[in-house]
């Protein structure tokens, strides 16, 4: 009372009377507008991660308050994006490329790479508008759109793509210092050397530097993130004066081209290091002697020399490395030059005298192309150079307006740069000659960078701002990675990455760095810049194809949720974007795209089996809602086709008062009858009122999942509360399954002790349930002796799994063991089909005849007839008097002679058991529904005079003589009642059914007696319900002494085909 006269005093003239109650869990409007403006750009995983680590380790002081993001679109997205798409593929293989592909071919790389991203910025500016944007760019979008499986392969796939981009950055780093800036610090010295050795020793120097240059830049990392990011504006104003000085320098080669003279044998490009003055002599003092390069063809400096045959036979000419963007050399190099490794770099349109045998391969005289070079080659090559479109999405935590920034600041980005690559193409074409672009090294023209060739006002502003463009990528890479590794090992999705979310006390990823510094020296060890590119290529072509599925995805599902404030996109683009990722991936190396797929999709089931369960809403889970409601749509035209049956299941289980499962081994045989791939349902009742069971029903539902998981059995609980036992079952058979994803048969086990008068409420609640499949036309499983049942873990190593086929029930006895033996539990057992033949009837010719029909369906079994022959009913009716008292009584001396009359008047043509009646020959002449009444309730006189109990079934017991003993006080009879004592004959309909019964119980033993499992015909139940308990006794007779018996029941209709 007084924490209610407290709300109301809280509320009160606020007006929210109504809805004080409801104060604790809906908060009013005005604070939560609050707590949504403050919202913090932390993402979900760091946030969870830090609150736990904050609860472990206690209270910590309190930290300095977080300034709002005030980074806007310039400085947080567009600069950032150009800086890492611009790169060393730009400064160290645009002009090769152009060389080797031509301009056409260039240029139609470079239009297909700067599409793929330009449609890739579309669709991830449309998930980034769609909502709050947290601190983690590219990773978060992919996995809250496309879920946890998709979001953790694809964000391992961007980290290794990152890590890789690193290791490519620093490679080039000492590419531009060992070969531009200090050839002379080399390690493994190439002077002199030739052909293999010089590559092999120039790669083991890219080695050792690469392996130093890695070890400092994870050392300032480690030391000091900020000092990167201060450094980063740096870095990107060399890249910006470098590319400004390209362009300087084409405007002045239209107005005074820079000298930079190639040397020409024949059509062979001649190295630079070979001579000293293009021609073979020069005059001196009006005197004419061999040049270097007359020395380095012949074999001594004697004009009348022994020389190199294509050397005497071709005059040397000088040409012009870079004769201007008028000179028309564009024509000569719109089409590609493709070359294979080892060969000769030629001028094309030079005439030249061939040599017969040809340059010597270890000649280190001409210019020579250091790899096969094809167009696939220069995809893979190329791609790099476009990649870095996340840069500003990764920042998005320190974005002011992250969802007007992303958009603008990205496609503005790509459109520059775009721009600035195809104009390159064309520029370069159109200002260096030929050899000179195809002369990756500038070996040609003095060892010069070729780009820097062609930038003013000198080729050193190139060479200094790409080495430092470089370092300040490689930099960015070594910190980004970490990072995003960091991210996703919070997120707790992939297991054994967790220890990598740990690091630092102020957060820096320690651990993530080591493993990422491990991951690109892999890289450096690969030690080509070549050879590289194209793996990174591979990991973020399938980044930015997920990045489209996931836009596109979520366009076409139309989720509520999707509302992004980027409109400019288009589910059709999205799917152009991640049609052209995935050609990409197979164009650059389909060799590298299968590896890359492999890690993704080992990644996704690693996660899928063993990672957290994460609800992202994502965009995965809405396709499944919009499938599953097609396929449900499509179940319900009609009925499926028998070869489309299969058992979907509705496993009907018990729980105790704690709510668990009383018979768990029920669920390890619906695991061993997976093999139909079906539905399955596992329910249960708990007795009571929703209102207040409710608690109750969610505890049993939490036993049946863990029960399911424990036995691998991949389906669905339900619970249902109801007010008592029949009537929740009855519900679970009626509304169980969706549409036409319904059950088809119901699995319950067999009511242990149904005699005992405790379980009467089971006796009823199981024959009522055999009674509502069969009016529904579903099939019936009833295991016996469940708990003797193996589990998963038990394998038969030998044994058969008997089948009696007695009455046709659509084929559920054949189908059902060849599902079980799909299972390893009884895959070493065989199977053996035995079938029932009457007096009449041919046994050889049916044995025939079945053989035949399992060959049709494609079943293995031994085949037996067991002929049934007919017997005295003495030993029926001496078992019905020791075990059955009160069906009939002792003192009738003329049931024998009436009995086989009975059986000689009317030979019975179905084996289905009867019901046993309680009157004498007058009720066997009535109809079938009315005959049957309980033995429970059953009332006739002894031979002493008296009334036997009602429950004389459970009471009398009877002597070797067939006297009878009463073992409670008779109850008083009526004086009428003994009237008709000597007129009462027992119900032949019953007796006959008990006797069929016993006789089937007895071949059964004698055949499958050491059987593992036996499957047999369940008999239907009584009409009358006054005939249940004895429906029951024929049934344990039936089944009496077998182990494991499975009662079938079909449904109605063929489950089992000969067609294909």
């Amino acid at each position: 009372m007084a924490s209610d006269m407290e709300k109301s005093q809280q509320y009160d003239g606020k007006n929210m009377a109504l809805f004080e109650d409801e104060m604790d869990t809906s908060p009013m409007v005005a604070s939560l507008l609050s707590s949504l403006a403050n919202y913090s750009n932390l993402p979900t995983g760091s946030k969870e991660h830090e609150e736990a680590e904050n609860n472990e380790e206690g209270p910590r002081p309190s930290k300095k308050p977080i300034k709002a993001p005030q980074l806007g679109t310039l400085m947080g997205v567009y600069l950032p994006c150009i800086q890492n798409i611009f790169g060393v593929i730009l400064f160290l293989r645009m002009t090769w490329m152009v060389g080797i592909g031509g301009v056409l071919g260039s240029f139609i790389i470079v239009f297909m790479c700067c599409s793929t991203t330009m449609l890739t910025a579309i669709s991830m500016s449309a998930i980034a508008t769609n909502g709050v944007v947290p601190a983690g760019g590219s990773y978060y979008m992919i996995s809250r759109s496309l879920g946890p499986e998709f979001g953790g392969a694809v964000g391992i796939c961007f980290y290794l793509g990152t890590t890789f981009a690193g290791a490519m950055y620093i490679l080039g780093c000492i590419e531009i210092l060992l070969i531009y800036i200090v050839p002379q610090a080399a390690i493994f010295k190439m002077e002199g050397l030739e052909g293999p050795e010089a590559e092999a020793a120039l790669l083991n120097n890219m080695r050792v530097y690469g392996s130093l240059v890695l070890g400092l830049m994870a050392l300032v990392v480690f030391v000091g993130v900020k000092y990167v990011n201060k450094l980063a504006l740096l870095f990107l104003a060399c890249v910006i004066f470098s590319i400004l000085a390209v362009y300087a320098g084409v405007i002045k080669t239209a107005i005074d081209p820079p000298v930079f003279p190639v040397c020409i044998l024949g059509n062979r490009t001649l190295l630079t290091k070979a001579y000293d003055v293009c021609a073979k002599t020069v005059e001196l003092d009006n005197d004419t002697v061999p040049s270097q390069l007359w020395r380095t063809f012949c074999d001594s400096d004697a004009l009348n020399a022994t020389c190199d045959e294509y050397f005497s036979n071709n005059n040397v000419t000088e040409i012009q490395g870079i004769p201007g963007v008028t000179s028309g050399i564009l024509a000569e190099n719109l089409f590609g030059y493709y070359l294979e490794k080892g060969v000769i770099l030629e001028k094309r349109g030079l005439a030249s005298v061939a040599d017969e045998e040809g340059p010597s391969p270890t000649s280190n005289r001409y210019v020579m192309s250091d790899i096969t070079s094809f167009f696939t080659l220069l995809v893979g090559i190329y791609f790099p150079s476009v990649t870095g479109i996340m840069a500003g999405s990764n920042r998005s935590g320190d974005l002011r307006d992250a969802q007007k920034s992303i958009p603008i600041g990205t496609i503005a980005a790509i459109s520059t740069t775009s721009i600035v690559y195809m104009s390159s193409v064309i520029l370069f074409g159109a200002c260096i000659e030929g050899v000179v672009l195809r002369d990756k090294f500038g070996e040609g023209v003095n060892g010069n960078l070729v780009i820097g060739t062609l930038a003013w006002p000198s080729p050193w502003v190139i060479v200094i701002g790409s080495f430092f463009s470089t370092c300040g990528a490689g930099l960015q890479s070594l910190t980004g990675a970490p990072r995003l590794l960091q991210a996703i090992s919070r997120d707790g999705i992939i297991p054994f990455l967790r220890v990598f979310g740990h690091g630092k006390a102020n957060g820096e990823p320690t651990w993530a760095l080591l493993l990422t510094a491990g991951i690109c020296e892999i890289g450096i060890i690969i030690a080509s810049l070549d050879a590289v590119a194209p793996i990174l290529s591979m990991f973020f072509l399938m980044c930015y194809m997920f990045v489209n599925l996931a836009c596109a995805l979520q366009t076409l599902l139309r989720t509520p949720n999707w509302r992004p404030r980027f409109k400019f996109y288009h589910w059709a683009l999205s799917f152009l974007g991640m049609t052209l990722c995935l050609s990409l991936m197979f164009i650059c190396s389909w060799h590298y795209a299968i590896i890359a797929m492999g890690i993704a999709t080992c990644i996704y089931k690693y996660i899928e089996f063993c990672g957290a369960e994460k609800e992202w809403g994502d965009g995965i889970r809405g396709i499944s809602l919009s499938a599953a409601r097609f396929a449900l749509m499509r179940l319900e035209e009609g009925p499926p086709h028998t070869k489309n049956w299969r058992p979907q299941i509705l496993v009907l289980v018990s729980v105790d008062a704690e709510q668990n499962v009383e018979q768990p081994r029920i669920l390890s045989l619906t695991n061993q009858l997976k093999a139909g791939k079906g539905l399955t349902i596992v329910g249960t009742n708990v007795v009571g009122t929703f209102l207040n069971n409710y608690a109750d029903a969610q505890r049993a539902d939490q036993s049946l999942r863990r029960l399911m998981e424990t036995e691998r059995v991949k389906g669905f609980s339900q619970v249902v509360i109801s007010s008592n036992l029949r009537d929740g079952t009855s519900h679970l058979v009626q509304v169980g399954g969706l549409g036409g994803l319904k059950h088809n048969t119901i699995l319950v086990s067999w009511p242990q002790n149904w005699k005992h008068p405790d379980s009467h409420l089971r006796l009823k609640d199981f024959v009522e349930v055999v009674r509502e499949t069969t009016i529904a036309s579903l099939a019936l499983l009833v295991p016996k002796n469940i708990a003797s049942y193996p589990s998963n873990g038990e394998r038969f190593t030998e044994g058969h799994i008997d089948v009696w086929w007695i009455v046709h029930d659509g084929g559920m006895l054949m189908l059902l063991p060849f599902l079980l033996r799909q299972h390893k539990v009884w895959r070493k057992c065989k199977m053996r089909i035995f079938t029932v033949a009457q007096m009449d009837d041919n046994s050889i010719q049916m044995k025939k005849d079945l053989i035949t029909f399992l060959y049709h369906l494609r079943i293995d079994a031994a085949v037996e007839v067991v002929e049934m022959v007919r017997h005295s009913m003495d030993h029926t009716l001496r078992f019905l008097r020791r075990s059955h008292p009160c069906m009939f009584p002792s003192h009738i001396q003329s049931i024998t002679d009436v009995s086989r009359g009975s059986i000689r008047r009317k030979n019975p043509t179905s084996l289905r058991v009867p019901q046993i009646g309680e009157e004498g020959a007058s009720v066997a002449e009535r109809p079938e529904e009315e005959n049957s009444a309980p033995t429970g309730h059953m009332s006739h006189n002894t031979p002493g005079g008296g009334t036997a109990s009602p429950d004389c079934e459970v009471q009398r017991t009877w002597t070797d003589k067939g006297g009878a003993k009463d073992q409670s006080q008779a109850s008083a009879g009526k004086p009428e009642a003994g009237k008709d004592l000597f007129n009462m004959k027992p119900n032949q309909f019953n007796l006959r059914r008990m006797h069929t019964a016993l006789r089937l119980n007895e071949v059964i033993l004698k055949k499958s007696k050491e059987a593992k499992l036996v499957l047999l015909n369940m008999p239907g139940p009584p009409k009358n319900r006054m005939g249940d308990e004895n429906y029951m006794e024929f049934l344990e007779v039936l089944t009496e002494g077998l182990n494991r018996v499975l009662l079938v029941r079909g449904g109605g209709r063929e489950v089992i085909t000969i067609y294909s």
